[in-house]
């Protein structure tokens, strides 16, 4: 159990690693401890996204999992907005996907670039 302060001191976010988009697909949809803005991991596919009830890859290749579509957004917070991702979740997802060397789908790329 963390105390009051270990408890703000950073911010926690999960990832699940899969064996394939389409695992990850499914597990969205039926496993509780899968919350949205989860980071989804598949290796083998080069992918890596947020969980949802409609999985969103922030990577170019996707998978089984829905992209989003680029209308141009200016902001992280103009992409994210109609999907009711937190900011964080998404910069985390795209992070982890950099990390690995995986492709970043254009339309986060534009708006959350490379450091």
């Amino acid at each position: 159990m963390l105390t009051d302060s270990e408890r703000f001191a950073f911010r926690t976010h999960r990832a699940h690693v899969f064996g394939t988009t389409g695992n990850s697909y499914d597990a969205c949809q039926v496993d509780e401890a899968i919350a949205k803005g989860h980071s989804l991991i598949v290796l083998g596919e080069g992918v890596v996204g947020l969980a949802w009830a409609w999985p969103v890859a922030v990577t170019a290749e996707a998978g089984h999992l829905n992209k989003i579509a680029d209308a141009g957004a200016a902001t992280l917070a103009d992409v994210v907005a109609p999907l009711g991702f937190d900011e964080d979740d998404v910069r985390t997802a795209i992070w982890l996907a950099r990390a690995l060397s995986f492709a970043i789908d254009p339309a986060f790329d534009r708006v959350c670039p490379a450091v």
